[in-house]
């Protein structure tokens, strides 16, 4: 009698989906087809947009209200789940399939502390463990202080690291990541990765992982699905896939990959000696202390920080999550004030206590946030967003400035119909595209770029990195880049400071710094980038694209 062979732990067979808009359903992903086997990891990549995050919506009965499976099965070890009543969905949901979403900040309770949160988590899905060791295991620091914490009081990265040990508290044997690491820097990134390679070996865990990072996928991925508009554009070995690729769609995604392309973007000219001699900005010695309760001294985020950024230069800041990056960034915006030191914008003192000050000076600084969706009024849509600097500045027409805004959401790669659309109706991408336009309304001198592609595919982040640098080019713009992806520091920076604890570690030529660092820190940074050690090596060559694809 001949064994019966398991089935596939996940199993998708031509699954297509739409969206009913105004009664009418616009179709967003075409027969698509894929297994996930236990214990294997399975990238979908693809542009935001492609239809990645529709089909993790939809394997976990998570959809948009709105969302209408046309065609299609979605089987779980052969059980299928398209059909499975409430009960049946929330014995597996936690339990035998979790989730990480791509936003962890609108994932969790604002009200409630970390420890609280995760606590019910084990709880509802009758997990045994503790909180403190769950954080730890997921690569945070203090575990035990992060747990009394309430989420605005933690990092995008913590955030997501949060998230994580939620999803993995109840041992699940899928687990259905979004973007789970595009928040982290990269050691932290190193060992998460790590702790989802020890679940698949030991567990069986099965992973599904929606990126836009094909470096990642190469490296951690056992099979790759490539999305472009909803349908697959090919499939396979992650490594054949990569290695040579069928399709041109799949080979401009493996060409706009920072970590494997090393020298893409045109840096400006030179700063002349005599416009670096007054830096546009300036550190001197700046010390940071946020006041914290029952710690003697609070806590001291910055420790006599040096750095200068020469006017018309990209200046790129660089660290773990934690390390005083974003401290910076609200500093130099006028948001803190220093405890010690100065902050000169163009050679003047910053003062946070003079409001008059601060608008001029506000005009002239701008800041891409970290997190699109929290930056954005959800009651706007994008090119009334975009338009809103101008109007408080007071600057041009209703007519002009309502054309300035398509003109910047063009520029950014959003289509017209996205320009009335609000916030919560967009992808993460789209949302950060929306705020990188606003940015640029009033074409700043300085602008501070805190992490300001994590949330984009690789295609539309080449697409923002060539923009920033055009305008940088024609308009001597300075900017200060906070970013754990040394891939794209790599590409736009003229000079990296590489902080860790609020201490500067090294600091001097971007070309110096990441290809032969002096401290140990920074080399374990510059080692624990994914696909960095093949980064070398050419694009694959073209090859023709088979019939049918």
């Amino acid at each position: 009698m001949t064994d019966r062979v398991a089935p596939p732990l996940l199993t998708v067979e031509g699954l297509t989906v739409g969206y009913r808009v105004r009664g009418r359903v616009r179709r967003t992903v075409t027969d698509v087809s894929f297994t996930v086997p236990d214990g294997a990891a399975v990238a979908l990549v693809g542009e935001s947009g492609s239809g990645k995050s529709t089909v993790a919506g939809t394997v976990l009965r998570l959809g948009a209200p709105n969302a209408v499976v046309q065609a299609g099965t979605v089987r779980y070890r052969g059980e299928p789940l398209l059909t499975l009543g409430g009960r049946g969905l929330r014995a597996l949901r936690g339990n035998e399939i979790a989730y990480v979403p791509q936003d962890p900040a609108n994932s969790l309770n604002p009200v409630r502390t970390i420890g609280s949160q995760l606590t019910e988590t084990l709880r509802v899905t009758g997990s045994a463990g503790r909180v403190v060791e769950l954080l730890d295991a997921v690569g945070i620091p203090r575990p035990a202080e992060v747990a009394r914490k309430y989420p605005h009081q933690l990092s995008g990265g913590m955030l997501q690291r949060v998230i994580l040990a939620s999803a993995i508290a109840a041992g699940p044997k899928l687990l259905v990541a979004d973007e789970p690491t595009s928040a982290l820097d990269v050691t932290v990134q190193r060992r998460v990765l790590d702790l989802l390679d020890r679940s698949r070996a030991e567990l069986g865990l099965g992973l599904l992982l929606i990126t836009h990072d094909l470096a990642l996928a190469r490296e951690r991925c056992d099979h790759l699905v490539v999305l472009e508009h909803g349908r697959v554009r090919e499939a396979g070995p992650a490594a054949a896939v990569l290695r040579a690729p069928r399709s041109d769609y799949t080979r401009q995604l493996l060409s706009d990959v920072p970590a494997l392309n090393a020298a893409k973007f045109g840096r400006p000219a030179p700063i002349a000696p005599a416009a670096a001699a007054r830096p546009a900005i300036a550190l001197e010695g700046v010390t940071k202390v946020f006041a914290r309760p029952g710690v003697d001294g609070g806590f001291r985020a910055l420790d006599e920080v040096t750095l200068r950024a020469a006017r018309g230069s990209t200046h790129a800041i660089v660290g773990e999550s934690g390390s005083g990056k974003t401290t910076i960034a609200r500093l130099v915006l006028g948001l803190e004030r220093a405890s010690a030191g100065r902050v000169l914008i163009d050679g003047v003192p910053l003062d946070p206590d003079d409001p008059a000050a601060l608008r001029r000076a506000r005009r002239r600084i701008q800041l891409v946030h970290q997190n699109p969706f929290v930056a954005l009024d959800p009651r706007y849509p994008a090119a009334r967003a975009v338009a809103e600097p101008l109007l408080r500045h007071g600057i041009g027409t209703r007519a002009s400035r309502a054309e300035r805004a398509r003109e910047l959401l063009h520029l950014v790669g959003l289509p017209d119909h996205t320009h009335d659309v609000p916030p919560a109706r967009l992808s993460g991408g789209q949302r950060q595209r929306v705020a990188i336009a606003r940015a640029l309304a009033l074409e700043p001198e300085v602008l501070v770029l805190d992490e300001p592609t994590s949330a984009l595919d690789v295609t539309v982040q080449a697409r923002i990195l060539e923009l920033v640098v055009e305008l940088q080019q024609r308009l001597g713009s300075t900017y200060l880049l906070i970013s754990h992806d040394l891939g794209v520091v790599r590409q736009v920076a003229d000079e990296v400071t590489v902080l860790r604890h609020g201490v500067v570690v090294e600091s001097g030529p971007a070309d110096r710094i990441l290809v032969d660092p002096a401290d140990d820190y920074t080399r374990d940074l510059v080692e624990s980038v994914p696909g960095w050690a093949s980064s070398d090596e050419s694009t694959p060559p073209a090859a023709p694209v088979p019939a049918g694809l």
